[in-house]
C-alpha cells in the first residue's frame, strides 16, 4: 500500500515563495513516478509537474514554468515543489500523485495516478 504524506502550503503574498514536500513509505514501481498536481474550486484538477523518481526526467505546465521546481531525494522517494514567483491564480489545493512508469515516462494525466495524498491549501493574495 503506497502512502504519500504531504507538509508544506499555507498563505503568502504574490511574488513570494513557498515549498511543498511528499515523502513516500516505498521506493518500488509504483512511485516511479510522482508529480504534483493542483485542483482550484470548480476547476478540474490539472498537472503542475512530475518527475521520474528513477532518471531525474521532470515536466512542468507551462504556467508555471520559470518559477515552480520539482526535485527528488531519491533513496526515499520524497518529491519537493518549490514554488517561487507565487501569483494570485496559483491559488489551490496541491495534491501529491505517484504511479508506475511505463517505458521510462511518466503520464501527464490525474486520472493515470493511483495514488494521491491528502492535498495541502496554497493560497496567494495579491
Amino acid at each position: 500500500q503506497v502512502q504519500l504524506v504531504e507538509s508544506g502550503g499555507g498563505s503568502v503574498q504574490a511574488g513570494g515563495s513557498l515549498r511543498l514536500s511528499c515523502a513516500a513509505n516505498t521506493r518500488t514501481h509504483p512511485t516511479s513516478c510522482m508529480g504534483w498536481f493542483r485542483q482550484a474550486p470548480g476547476k478540474e484538477r490539472e498537472r503542475v509537474a512530475i518527475v521520474h523518481t528513477y532518471n531525474g526526467a521532470s515536466d512542468y505546465a507551462d504556467s508555471v514554468k520559470g518559477r515552480f521546481t520539482i526535485l527528488t531525494d531519491i533513496p526515499k522517494p520524497t518529491v519537493y515543489l518549490q514554488m517561487n514567483g507565487l501569483k494570485p491564480e496559483d491559488t489551490a489545493t496541491y495534491f501529491c500523485a505517484a504511479t508506475g512508469s511505463s517505458g521510462g515516462r511518466c503520464p501527464e494525466a490525474a486520472r493515470d495516478y493511483g495514488h494521491w495524498g491528502q492535498g495541502t491549501q496554497v493560497t496567494v493574495s495579491s
